[in-house]
């Protein structure tokens, strides 16, 4: 495949008549690159196609969503089959009671569900459920882990050596960040359990929630260890705080997500992405006491809480045929395929003499190209030569048919066989070894 970007043009095109219509041609910060992104045009299994016709293994899936790649044919047959009967309604349906108990089967933490329209909406009505619950205002939260976009959640999410100073500091994410936001939100390192401790010591009357992804993307996809999560539940329970799991990412890791791996149960979970089987979806979930905040039967709720396209039932029947199809020998596949990649990247960053690691668990791994240990999001924020290295990294990967996340994350997909996953590979080394050849 010639080498990104000239191999694009139709790309380009688009781009160009994309910004005149929208700040900086998308409606999603993530999908830009410099020059321009790619813009796909068709997706199958685990490929897709763009518009000029060129073909990559999809490494990234809608960032993690597309646990069945493309055009998997039960989420196919559900979402045609249910077209003809209406796409929503001012009123639920069966298909929401069927997709919540598919859920609340799987995660034994999970006793009600009430879905949402995406992941940042999930964990934001969890955050509200947190506060409406215990009556108080704070949330702590990960340095470096993102949590989608609500101001609450974005805090310290980009903090820089520039600002963030000693830890508890909040720092803003966007520009016009509230003081009250910043003041609300505690933000602590990745897996210290003393430094949580320090925290809820000095303010735990006024903590609602400990919100945490149990894997953190942002933060290094560093797994949280065993220890420090059940620790991080007795702190928070003992000063009657509660714990959120964000599992918009993680439910991928496994038939009961991550707490299910880890043996925990939060009393909150906010859920998304493979559970919409492609299309928008979000959820919170969590012990039944805690969910009453959003029951209406006895007059308004703790927490009212609505949206015109939630649990609409095309999304609702997508989701369900694409969890049923996720099945514990899908996992085993997945679980499979993403340890050989591993020890496969592994293997030729120590071919190449090229200092870097791979993280990750299941079907998610991401590269550092750092040597030293990865702990937090501290000890992987990426310097200007590391940023250099992630730019030739994931253009090359282009270059070689491979579509992966720019700051290098790669999530795998049902479809891919243990030759795709060769074939993967390749372009990885490849690509390191230009990078290798760069430094």
């Amino acid at each position: 495949m010639p080498h990104y970007p000239d191999a694009m043009p139709g790309s380009k095109t688009l781009f160009e008549r994309a910004r005149k219509v929208m700040p900086g041609g998308n409606t999603r910060t993530t999908v830009f690159v410099d020059p321009f992104p790619i813009y796909a045009a068709r997706g199958e299994g685990c490929r897709v196609w763009d518009v000029d016709g060129n073909a990559y293994y999809d490494c990234i899936n809608n960032f993690t969503s597309m646990i069945h790649g493309y055009a998997h044919p039960d989420v196919t047959a559900a979402v045609v089959e249910q077209l003809p009967f209406g796409t929503a309604f001012g009123a639920p349906t069966l298909s929401e009671v069927e997709l919540a108990e598919l859920l609340v089967e799987r995660l034994p933490s999970v006793d009600q569900v009430r879905f949402t329209n995406s992941g940042t909406e999930g964990v934001m009505m969890a955050i509200k459920a947190a506060r409406a619950f215990t009556g108080r205002p704070k949330i702590v939260k990960i340095e470096g882990a993102y949590h989608g976009s609500y101001d609450f959640a974005e805090v310290s999410l980009d903090s820089s050596p520039a600002n963030w100073g000693d830890l508890p500091r909040s720092t803003p994410y966007a520009k016009g960040t509230p003081r009250g936001v910043l003041d609300d939100v505690i933000a602590v390192p990745f897996n210290d359990t003393e430094a949580l401790r320090a925290v809820f010591a000095a303010e735990g009357d006024s903590i609602a929630a400990v919100l945490i992804d149990p894997m953190p993307n942002r933060a290094g996809l560093i797994p949280a260890r065993r220890d420090y999560l059940h620790a991080m539940a007795e702190i928070a329970h003992a000063a009657g705080a509660l714990v959120i799991f964000d599992e918009v990412i993680s439910f991928r890791l496994g038939w009961s997500g991550a707490q299910g791996l880890w043996g925990i149960e939060p009393d909150l979970t906010a859920l998304g992405k493979i559970i919409g089987g492609g299309f928008p979806v979000g959820a919170v979930g969590g012990r039944a006491d805690v969910m009453a905040v959003f029951d209406p039967t006895a007059g308004k709720p703790a927490l009212p809480h609505g949206g015109t396209f939630t649990a609409n039932p095309v999304t609702m029947r997508a989701g369900l045929a694409s969890m049923r199809a996720l099945t514990k020998d899908s996992f085993a596949h997945l679980d499979c395929l993403g340890a050989s990649l591993r020890e496969g990247v592994t293997a030729s960053f120590e071919k190449h003499g090229l200092a870097g690691q791979c993280v990750g668990l299941g079907s998610l791994f991401k590269i550092h190209f750092t040597s030293h240990p990865v702990t937090d999001y501290r000890s992987i924020y990426p310097g200007q030569a590391e940023r250099k290295k992630f730019d030739v990294f994931h253009k090359g990967l282009l270059g070689r048919g491979v579509l992966s996340a720019s700051y290098g994350l790669f999530a795998l997909s049902t479809p891919m066989t243990e030759e795709d996953a060769g074939a993967i590979l390749q372009a990885i080394d490849e690509t390191l070894g230009d990078v290798a050849a760069q430094s």
